[in-house]
């Protein structure tokens, strides 16, 4: 099995500000902006309306609710009218799909998805960005791949898929990722669905190490180390990123890149880990 560390969702570049923790610890990622899908801010579902109207607040109306939403990876059913046998799926193209493929990405294997949160507050019944709150990475969801679709190819798409973003995308080595019907770890089904998302916020979600002033110094479980003969998490082999401290290692992570992968076959400790994200946090 490979575990894929894979960075979705708002940040500086796409969006342009973090995604929300909200007063009640509750997360939300929001979707990157997409002008060629079609689906819109406004056609998705949160907390009773839509999202449009949260986008708007959030980014000073830069972003409107009629504004195209790269909804990817999508994982909530109940974010929009689904066709029978939906399932969550995730997009990748380009130079991220050929990292995925050169390091042997398919079926079985897990992504967890993170991206980079702040805190949100409530005022006069619109959610502002706290003042005194700081930026940090999170884990957000996870999708165990089920089966790979190429879109460059003569592969039928199926009618529930077809709304997807990157069946609109003209681009090289164009894969849609679909999610299993439930996890299996340890070669074992387990009782939880092949995707999901972690709807509250946790210490244990959080990548970016407690005492960090920035996101990307990450604080990870001390196997994530790479000892010698082990290969480290991809776009991370200088080792002067790593280090340990107390039981833990520290992670200088990469400023951009979308997808890492490390092979489970090394670090065996990675499935029990991700087996209790998901039972603590799902």
């Amino acid at each position: 099995m490979k575990l894929i560390i894979s960075r979705k969702g708002f940040d500086s570049s796409a969006g342009g500000v973090p995604n929300p923790i909200f007063p009640d610890d509750g997360l939300l990622s929001l979707p990157i902006p997409d002008e060629h899908s079609p689906i819109r801010y406004g056609d998705i579902a949160h907390a009773g309306g839509t999202l449009g109207e949260l986008v708007e607040a959030l980014t000073n109306r830069t972003l409107l609710a009629h504004h195209g939403a790269h909804l990817d990876p999508d994982l909530r059913a109940e974010d929009l009218p689904r066709l029978p046998g939906w399932r969550p799926m995730l997009g990748q193209h380009g130079a991220a799909q050929s990292h995925l493929q050169n390091q042997g990405v398919g079926p079985g294997d897990v992504f967890l998805f993170f991206t980079v949160f702040r805190r949100v507050m409530l005022n006069k019944g619109q959610y502002q960005w706290l003042p005194q709150s700081s930026p940090v990475h999170l884990l957000w969801g996870w999708l165990q791949v089920g089966e790979v679709l190429d879109l460059n190819s003569d592969t039928q798409v199926p009618a529930w898929a077809a709304y997807h973003p990157h069946c609109y995308r003209e681009a090289a080595n164009n894969m849609l990722y679909m999610a299993t019907d439930k996890l299996t770890l340890h070669g074992q089904q387990t009782q939880w669905p092949g995707a999901g998302v972690f709807p509250y916020w946790r210490s244990s979600l959080q990548l970016t190490a407690p005492h960090s002033t920035k996101p990307s110094l990450w604080q990870l479980p001390h196997w994530f180390y790479p000892e010698a003969g082990k290969r480290p998490l991809t776009y991370h082999g200088n080792l002067q990123r790593w280090q340990r401290e107390q039981g833990y290692t520290l992670l200088q992570s990469v400023y951009r890149g979308q997808e890492f992968v490390l092979d489970l076959t090394e670090y065996p400790e990675g499935q029990q880990w991700v087996r209790k994200l998901i039972s603590e946090n799902a």
